[in-house]
């Protein structure tokens, strides 16, 4: 994670802070989330059925994708420096795009979009960031994550 000093954190906003690294999403995390959601529809875990569909396969659940956001999002990060902590204070906004089909590789480009001095030693960052399917015309989503990051 990059950081800069608060007086230079909102130099930042509208800048790209990176791209991740490719992930790929198989069936076992699929399957896995969907037990710990509890949500099986077909189109998830079962891939003779998920033949039938538009896709032809078995695709990840779109909150799945969105919970990957923390991971993807890791070495792109920009905190003040001095940071003892950075939580996740929510989402501003968030569109599904495009569905991840099963063993697709995705990653992140993230982009500073706002700062805000909550003060007490609080700085919230809001990201925007986009999920690009490799070989995919659209991306799977985009999003508006918010984190507050602690500086004593």
């Amino acid at each position: 994670m990059r950081t800069v000093s608060v007086d230079e954190l909102a130099s930042w906003v509208g800048k790209d802070l990176g791209t991740s690294d490719w992930f790929t999403i198989d069936q076992s995390r699929i399957d896995a989330f969907a037990a710990a959601t509890l949500d099986f529809q077909f189109i998830h875990v079962d891939p003779e059925a998920a033949k039938q569909t538009p896709w032809g396969t078995t695709i990840a659940h779109g909150f799945l994708t969105l919970s990957l956001l923390p991971h993807l999002m890791t070495g792109t990060m920009l905190a003040p420096e001095g940071t003892v902590m950075g939580i996740n204070y929510g989402l501003d906004k968030v569109r599904f795009i495009e569905a991840v089909e099963v063993d697709s590789r995705i990653r992140a480009h993230v982009r500073l979009v706002d700062v805000a001095d909550k003060g007490g030693g609080r700085w919230l960052l809001k990201t925007e960031v986009t999920v690009e399917i490799e070989g995919a015309d659209k991306p799977a989503l985009v999003a508006e994550p918010l984190t507050m990051f602690i500086v004593p």
